[in-house]
């Protein structure tokens, strides 16, 4: 599969017809077809697919039941138009948009992907790790910077969110872990889009991180597997993923504190062995 440092040389976009509803999983009465227009799918777990065939790949994902979708990065000679039409012809919204951080040169492509396809979500994808993570004070000066992608989002109508890896909950730095000096730090009109299991590698229960954020974590990245930490994590080479419900987390805690505090629900899968498609098919009938 393709890897980060592959995926990152290639342009990210977005496309947002609606804003996704909370996911409401205390709600008994809430219907399959009602919950799953509340999920959305990771399209970068699905990145091998597409560079072989963009449009069987989201055929295959709408046949699933999906009708969100979240965008990373896609082939370069795949353009923005062409992403837009596809996602269209499959009825496919797009509930936020993983793209660099916009500064220098990189706020025109941040305002384009955002005109093009209309896409208010955007988020910084936080990958690879930046050493500034390791100190309080570089913590804090890498907060300056996403406030000011902020407050550059905002004034376009626009808003800016931050996407975790295991770094980010695993560093010590000065007694606290950076999201947690990043909570106090940031704007309070960033949000979080909180990865679950990267916590669950870190060694923290992400039921609590979930319930800590509060509102502020709009957005949850809900995948399964060992979710363990190890040296090869640092040369982007995670363990296979499972389906969702069929691994390390203690999913059903995780869901009622996303049910809890509003959250919206994103599956993905980093790596994958078999089927992937397979894999999300099962992800996405335990969910619904």
């Amino acid at each position: 599969m393709k890897s980060r440092r592959d995926i990152l040389k290639l342009a990210g976009i977005g496309l947002s017809g609606s804003i996704l509803q909370p996911f409401n999983l205390m709600s008994c009465s809430t219907s399959r077809e009602s919950l799953s227009s509340m999920l959305s799918v990771q399209l970068y777990t699905i990145r091998d697919a597409i560079e072989k065939d963009a449009f069987d790949a989201l055929k295959k994902l709408a046949e699933i039941g999906f009708k969100s979708v979240e965008t990373a990065f896609w082939p370069a000679h795949i353009s923005l138009k062409q992403v837009a039409t596809m996602l269209q012809d499959f009825g496919f919204t797009v509930s936020s948009a993983h793209i660099e951080i916009p500064a220098g040169d990189r706020k025109k492509a941040f305002l384009e992907t955002a005109e093009a396809f209309r896409c208010k979500k955007m988020i910084w994808h936080g990958w690879p790790e930046d050493p500034r993570y390791s100190t309080p004070e570089g913590t804090r000066e890498l907060a300056g910077i996403y406030n000011e992608a902020a407050a550059f989002a905002k004034d376009n109508g626009l808003s800016f969110g931050l996407h975790n890896h295991w770094w980010e909950f695993r560093n010590d730095v000065g007694g606290k872990r950076p999201f947690e000096i990043l909570l106090e730090e940031l704007d309070e009109e960033i949000f979080f889009e909180l990865d679950t299991y990267w916590i669950k590698v870190a060694g923290l229960d992400p039921a609590e991180v979930i319930r800590k954020f509060g509102r502020r974590a709009e957005f949850l990245h809900i995948k399964d597997g060992p979710a363990r930490w190890h040296e090869s994590l640092e040369l982007d080479n995670p363990d296979p993923m499972t389906s969702v419900g069929k691994g390390a987390q203690d999913m059903p805690s995780i869901l009622k504190a996303a049910a809890e505090n509003n959250c919206r629900l994103v599956v993905e899968m980093d790596k994958t062995e078999g089927d992937v498609f397979e894999k999300l098919k099962e992800s996405f009938d335990y969910l619904t």
